[in-house]
């Protein structure tokens, strides 16, 4: 039976899938271990009754595996690895930390309007970071398979190329090859496709952020 899914429905678009980082992440999950899933795309700006019934704090990633409604992509990840244990896609322990902090780093960066407070530098930081250890580890974050910490940085880092092009005409540096080859890696994967957002959602998401 399928898994029921709310997901984040395009910006300006309600019947397209819409750019949230997490919703993808769950997605992913779920296509990497072939799980048939129904997915309901959910407009956050005009939230359907039914969805705050069973959410009342109304955010999305939601799934609802076994008469229960779960929030929270860490959860549902948790979750789903538990119940579809093959293929695996547990992360090592010392692994599962991997540029956790580029997310934030990004953000902040995409919403500073001054040049000198050092959130350009931190984010390079994280990417120089991330780009060592797949020198030393990759072409995945934990080897040569791809693991849960892949399907949770790959979205963040589409987000982080498209949302910093289009507002700040920032690229990930060219040196930094490792972190352009497992983009390229990630983004070319079957799930990955098919789970993915066109650019132009992805840039009114991020709009309305950076102009708040």
């Amino acid at each position: 039976m399928a898994l029921e899914i709310c997901v984040k429905a395009a910006s300006g678009a309600p019947d397209k899938l819409g750019d949230c980082p997490f919703c993808q992440r769950v997605l992913l999950t779920l296509e990497e271990k072939k799980v048939p899933y129904k997915m309901h795309l959910v407009n956050l700006s005009e939230k359907p009754q039914w969805f705050v019934d069973v959410n009342p704090e109304g955010k999305v990633p939601l799934i609802k595996i076994d008469d229960k409604w779960v929030s929270d992509s860490d959860v549902i990840v948790g979750i789903l690895e538990e119940k579809y244990p093959e293929p695996s896609l547990a992360t090592p322990p010392e692994f599962t930390s991997v540029g956790s902090k580029i997310f934030m780093s990004f953000v902040k960066f995409l919403k500073s309007k001054d040049a000198s407070d050092g959130s350009e530098q931190a984010l390079l930081d994280e990417l120089k970071a991330l780009d060592d250890h797949l020198k030393a580890h990759g072409p995945y974050v934990a080897g040569a398979k791809i693991t849960a910490v892949d399907l949770s940085l790959g979205p963040k880092l589409y987000h982080l190329e498209i949302a910093l092009g289009h507002f700040k005409k920032w690229t990930v540096p060219e040196n930094l090859t490792h972190v352009h080859n497992y983009t390229k890696l990630i983004f070319s994967r079957e799930s990955f496709v098919k789970t993915n957002v066109p650019k132009e959602f992805v840039v009114a998401g991020w709009a309305l952020k950076v102009n708040a």
